[in-house]
């Protein structure tokens, strides 16, 4: 007799999922709108997007289109369709990347829940994930950055899903395919994963070796298809008749690709990036784990690492259970190496938030690393294993919490508390040769959890904007958020004296200002709702428009005001104005020096504007 099917057990199955998705989409969502514009730079540029379909398509920084924004436009696009539908405000731009968030976690979740067939340890890497501070900033801001890692996990998982699948091919296909998309999104960071899928295919697909270099070399040609399809549209677009590509200094997509979003950020020699005083700081393999960049997204990964070991040593002898548990350890830990030593050895730019493309491969290799050590708990491995990844866990805990205490005194001995009570557990279990228990479990989730959670809370709760946003408490320092012009990384913001300004007879105009420096330009173009041209696109070093050209546009009468003292560098640490290592062209130096030998200047609310309609 066939046994009696119970409509309502795969509905309990996926409730503690449902809960899940529940608790990160109330953490992601809630306050969304408290950042404001977040990054301006990309909120401008989805501004501009739901102006105007050709700028839209371009992911230009204004719907007049003078320049892109420096990277691809895919990440600004659900942005702009979203305000679209809804209208512009921050809480239209933020909500596609909180639901991008949500569906990550989801993604997260069904990869190790597939490879362990344990919900348990699904939900524990569900939670690392939603849990990592760097994730929850990304996820409540607009950088590209959240759109990257929920396409990068969705490859990683179709990567897995094709092993053992008779439609292998379909699913590499679409791993492929989605690695393409996150190129469209952030350019070559998006290949960081291709030695993990590669590599993981290549030796466990149940296919014939020939299949299987047929089947990667599909998903190689999927790639390139939906990777390069813009890139190749663009540089073949006349160049008269589109907006001028950011970042680069030909204007060309392909030398954005292979020099400032490409080789560049690895060798440092990236024309037109500009650098402080103290460049880019320390690349070395500590670089990720010191107390800063370590509350980002490393607090857990020596420990993902030491667990992931351990369960490959555990489940060498190959048992047909382990037949997914080990293919997704090696593919996550293959990711989370490789990600690990090119953002601790890059030369070019970083930001600490770029961690946020390790959260995937961390949350995954706790999951199914905890999953199987636990399972094997009765072995001496599995209990030194647990010992060490507690004390890496608790070391970095404390690295990044003690410098923090007078945010939240009580955290690192909360942590350490629990630490050594994880530690002894384990020293009795050693001693004593019998299993680690559930005390050993509470108080490990504990010493683990409790400082990224707190991060993460804290992160929820406080207001992100700029170009480089820093997930936990916030860090000492003056804020630049009230600068009427703005800087190099923070958005102006305009008076009502000025916007009334830059506002009157703006249908006269293409552009009703121009000002050096993205960030300068996006908060005038928000407030007024009317293009703003960025003098030298986002650093100010981009030939766009050159001084000729610039003329040209004067002389035609198409922008009204230049607004003076635009792209500056202003770093975090003392408030004063410093030089800064410039590359690219000096153009939009040349027009300002230009503008002020032939127009009048006029002070309004302490900004230095010309009319350029009158010498």
């Amino acid at each position: 007799m066939r046994p009696r099917h119970d409509p309502l057990a795969r509905l309990r199955r996926v409730r503690p999922l449902w809960g899940l998705l529940a608790a990160t989409a109330l953490l992601y969502l809630w306050g969304l709108g408290s950042s404001g514009w977040a990054n301006a730079y990309y909120s401008a540029a989805a501004q501009s997007g739901a102006e105007s379909w050709r700028a839209f398509f371009f992911g230009s920084f204004d719907a007049a289109g003078s320049i892109t924004v420096d990277k691809p436009p895919l990440g600004v696009w659900p942005m702009a369709l979203s305000v679209r539908a809804f209208g512009l405000s921050s809480w239209a731009i933020l909500l596609p990347q909180a639901l991008m968030g949500v569906a990550t976690v989801a993604v997260v979740h069904h990869g190790v829940r597939r490879a362990t067939g344990s919900g348990g340890a699904a939900l524990l890497a569900g939670a690392t994930f939603a849990l990592t501070p760097v994730a929850v900033l990304m996820f409540r801001f607009n950088n590209p950055d959240g759109l990257l890692v929920l396409l990068l996990a969705g490859a990683a998982v179709a990567t897995l899903r094709a092993l053992d699948s008779p439609r292998a091919w379909a699913w590499l296909v679409l791993g492929g395919g989605l690695v393409g998309l996150a190129f469209l999104t952030k350019m070559l960071q998006a290949f960081l994963v291709l030695p993990a899928l590669v590599l993981v295919y290549a030796v466990f697909a149940v296919v014939p070796w020939r299949r299987r270099v047929l089947h990667l070399l599909g998903a190689a040609a999927a790639l390139v298809v939906a990777g390069s399809w813009w890139v190749v549209v663009v540089d073949l677009w006349p160049s008269s008749s589109r907006p001028f590509i950011g970042g680069s200094q030909h204007n060309s997509a392909l030398e954005l690709v292979l020099g400032y979003n490409g080789v560049g950020r690895l060798t440092g020699a990236q024309t037109g990036a500009v650098s402080g005083p103290q460049g880019w700081g320390s690349n070395t393999l500590l670089r990720l784990l010191d107390p800063g960049t370590g509350g980002q997204a490393s607090w857990l990964l020596p420990a993902a690492v030491v667990l992931a070991v351990a369960a490959l040593w555990l489940t060498r002898a190959g048992q047909v259970e382990d037949s997914r548990a080990r293919p997704a350890l090696v593919l996550w830990l293959t990711w989370a190496v490789v990600t690990w030593a090119v953002f601790s050895l890059m030369n070019g730019i970083f930001h600490d938030y770029y961690t946020v493309a390790l959260a995937p491969a961390v949350a995954s290799l706790v999951g199914i690393g905890a999953h199987i050590v636990w399972e094997h708990r009765a072995a001496a491995a599995a209990t030194w294993a647990f010992g060490l990844a507690v004390a890496v866990t608790g070391v970095l805990a404390l690295a990044v919490l003690w410098p923090q205490r007078s945010w939240s005194p009580w955290l690192p001995w909360a942590v350490g508390a629990a630490v050594a009570v994880a530690l002894w557990r384990v020293a009795v279990a050693h001693r004593r040769a019998i299993p680690v228990g559930v005390g050993f479990a509470a108080a490990a989730l504990a010493a683990a959890y409790v400082g990224p959670a707190a991060y993460s809370v804290e992160t929820a709760a406080t207001p992100h904007t700029g170009a480089v946003p820093h997930a936990g408490p916030v860090r000492s320092g003056p804020s630049y958020d009230a600068a009427p012009v703005g800087d190099l990384l923070t958005v102006s913001r305009s008076t009502p004296a000025l916007t009334r300004l830059l506002v009157a007879d703006a249908q006269d105009y293409t552009w009703v200002a121009a000002v050096t420096g993205a960030n300068s330009a996006a908060g005038f173009q928000l407030a007024t709702d009317r293009p703003v041209m960025p003098l030298g696109g986002f650093n100010g070093t981009d030939p766009s428009p050159t001084l000729a050209g610039f003329r040209r546009l004067v002389a035609a009468g198409r922008i009204h005001w230049l607004i003076a003292g635009g792209g500056r560098y202003v770093p975090e640490s003392d408030g004063e104005v410093q030089p800064v290592t410039r590359t690219g062209s000096n153009d939009a130096e040349r027009i300002e020096r230009w503008v002020a030998r032939h127009f009048v200047a006029t002070s309004v609310d302490g900004v230095v504007v010309y009319d350029l309609t009158a010498t």
